[in-house]
């Protein structure tokens, strides 16, 4: 799925997934396998092959849903 990458007023990555309308901080980030996992506040979990540098952002890029 495409997810959105920006930085908020208050400096936290935010991702926005435009299919399920859904804006969520990010919380926790963990190295895996597959890349990098990106946990948002809802609970969601998301994969990224590579995570691009926070000062190209925002940035649309390619993620798998894990949880």
């Amino acid at each position: 799925m495409k997810v959105m990458l920006r930085m908020n007023d208050a400096g936290n990555l935010v991702a926005y997934v435009a299919k399920k309308d859904l804006e969520e901080e990010v919380v926790k980030q963990a190295d895996s396998n597959g890349g990098i996992i990106l946990t948002l506040a809802n609970g969601w979990e998301l994969e990224f092959a590579e995570l691009p540098d926070t000062d190209s952002l925002p940035l649309t890029v390619e993620a798998k849903r894990l949880a």
